[in-house]
């Protein structure tokens, strides 16, 4: 079989793309507002009862690793080139901090301004609430809402909002950081909006905090969150995979969502993985997973992404989803090309008096 070359940020995203993000930021920053306003809401979350969302949140906690490269995910344009990738492609949508978002609202803008469709009609985009928790610090486990807020996610016409709660038994910052959740929960339900909670049981080491994928650890920690906050009536969890995976897909009649964790290179793992939860019980709802697909490997993000769309939404064994990933690698890459040729002098309009 051929080797094909690695995805190639640079050659997908035009650096003027960036560019143009920043002058849209001083000169028009309201096409914020107005792509948010414009654009078109899917009339369900989760038509088929399933979803994957790809989670772009790490870097406002600080981190920015990704495999072997510690600055990987420091690069905005690489960043976005690889969201972008994932987003092209059936996956059902995003979720991330109010930056991040707003660059795809604006990058919406300027694609349909240079003759593109657009890309996050229909898409689910899911705001994130919790960022405090800085990685490697004192107060990582302190996790306040540092991020969007539910009044923000509702004006934005954002579809959902997402918190997240580590469990550390022996650490008091865990029940402040589960009284935020609590309170932003009831937050959330009291406007209608649906809220993901990414939810885990830890502990501490020299290396820093490390999930603990036990049983009865998952257990006890997907109980905790789905009783948290006035109401769990829109609440979705996201969790782990672990052994006995069943017995977590037991304990709630919450939907759960896969999370992805550090990228293990090809995205074989997280299939295999994904396809063994969906099998675990009808809880079990699909995956919102971040650096598995943004950074698999040598792969194509948009390829990965349609191997597991294909696992979570048409039930796909994990050969039929290599084979489907093997299938549509590389396509599209000139999908944002013509941003490059939308830098002329003009593209991007003199602010207006007042304006």
């Amino acid at each position: 079989m051929a080797v094909r070359a690695a995805f190639r940020p640079e050659a997908f995203l035009p650096q003027v793309a960036c560019d143009r993000i920043t002058d849209v930021r001083i000169h028009r920053p309201r096409v914020i507002e107005e792509e948010a306003a414009a654009r078109r809401r899917r009339a369900q979350l989760a038509p088929d009862g399933r979803l994957v969302i790809l989670a772009a949140d790490h870097p406002a906690r600080g981190v920015v690793r990704a495999g072997a490269d510690p600055l990987a995910m420091g690069n905005r344009r690489a960043l976005l080139a690889r969201i972008l990738r994932v987003l092209i492609s059936q996956v059902d949508g995003v979720m991330a901090t109010a930056d991040i978002l707003e660059e795809l609202l604006i990058l919406h803008r300027l694609d349909r301004e240079g003759g593109g469709p657009g890309f996050l009609d229909h898409k689910v985009l899911v705001g994130c609430m919790n960022r405090g928790g800085l990685h490697g610090s004192a107060f990582e486990l302190d996790d306040r809402m540092t991020a969007l807020t539910p009044e923000r996610i509702a004006a934005l016409g954002l579809d959902g909002a997402k918190v997240m709660v580590r469990v550390d038994l022996s650490d008091p910052a865990t029940l402040r950081t589960l009284e935020a959740c609590a309170q932003a929960v009831t937050a959330c339900h009291r406007l209608g909006i649906p809220v993901f909670v990414e939810a885990m049981m830890v502990a501490r080491t020299r290396a820093g905090y490390r999930v603990v994928r036990t049983p009865e650890a998952m257990v006890a920690v997907v109980n905790i969150a789905s009783g948290l906050g006035a109401s769990s009536a829109l609440t979705w969890l996201k969790v782990p995979f672990c052994p006995q995976f069943e017995r977590v897909a037991q304990a709630t009649t919450c939907p759960l969502l896969l999370l992805g964790g550090e990228t293990r290179g090809a995205p074989g793992p997280l299939l295999a993985e994904v396809a063994e939860a969906m099998r675990a019980g009808p809880s079990v709802r699909g995956a919102l997973v971040g650096r598995s697909l943004t950074f698999p490997g040598p792969e194509d993000p948009y390829a990965a992404a349609e191997a597991l769309w294909a696992v979570v939404h048409q039930g796909a064994p994990v050969e039929q989803a290599l084979a489907r990933l093997r299938e549509v690698w590389g396509r599209q890459m000139d999908r944002f090309a013509h941003l490059a040729a939308a830098s002329a002098p003009g593209a991007v309009p003199a602010p207006t008096p007042g304006g």
